[in-house]
């Protein structure tokens, strides 16, 4: 309960908290994840990891491809449909890129830090599913998008685990269905897909270029097109 509380409420703490602070938070939360899981010295088939169940598991992908196809084309009709939201000078492919892997990360936290504690806690799996699923939601607060999203998806997502044991198709359907509502879904709803204070703080292009020289400076983006931009150029923190 305590490596579950500790992370958690760490990742809360750097959704919540503006820059310089934020990068320190960051840092905390990321040693103090991967420090918990390397002390705990688990397999791989139990963090999953193990490819023994990949080829078994790949439906749900094929499933997220034909709900994406179609979510654009409906958006293509209502006219919704858009590009990728810029991220510095990154290109499409290195931020699509950066999202699958952020997407990859969301689902190791979720499911092998989360769940799995989780279902060790609770008498019924169905109760560790719901926990996970709402604290996965409580995550990307105040974004109301997300919030209903990321609910839902949780809720497929964590039994699938639980019976597949494979991160590698979760991250990749996750990473498809993201980029599917950023492109999707207009903007205005979901502000770059923002979470925390990036989400209040959120000014659209043309009024961010106008008043570039604010002095609040928050990066809290729930999406990995500005995680790439931390990991590849900027090096600033995101939840």
């Amino acid at each position: 309960m305590l490596e579950l509380v500790s992370a958690y409420g760490l990742i809360l703490a750097v959704i919540w908290t503006p820059m310089p602070a934020q990068r320190i938070l960051y840092w905390l939360a990321v040693v103090a994840v991967v420090g918990i899981t390397v002390l705990r010295r688990e397999k791989l088939q139990s963090l999953g990891l193990a490819p023994t169940e990949t080829r078994r598991s790949l439906w749900i992908v094929a499933a997220t491809l034909a709900l994406a196809v179609l979510a654009v084309v409906a958006a293509k009709e209502l006219g919704t449909l858009h590009g990728l939201p810029g991220v510095g000078r990154l290109s499409t492919r290195t931020r699509v890129i950066g999202y699958l892997i952020w997407s990859f990360v969301q689902e190791f936290l979720v499911q092998v830090f989360v769940l799995t504690r989780l279902v060790r806690l609770l008498p019924r799996r169905s109760l560790a599913i719901a926990a996970a699923a709402l604290l996965f939601a409580i995550a990307h607060i105040p974004n109301p998008i997300l919030i209903c999203l990321t609910l839902v998806w949780a809720l497929i997502a964590c039994p699938f685990f639980l019976r597949y044991r494979n991160l590698y198709a979760l991250g990749l359907a996750h990473g498809i269905l993201g980029l599917c509502v950023a492109v999707t879904v207009p903007d205005a709803m979901h502000h770059h897909m923002r979470v925390g204070l990036g989400y209040l703080r959120y000014q659209p292009r043309h009024r961010a270029i106008q008043r570039s020289s604010a002095p609040h400076r928050v990066s809290t983006h729930a999406w990995v097109m500005d995680e790439a931009a931390i990991l590849l150029s900027e090096r600033h923190a995101r939840p």
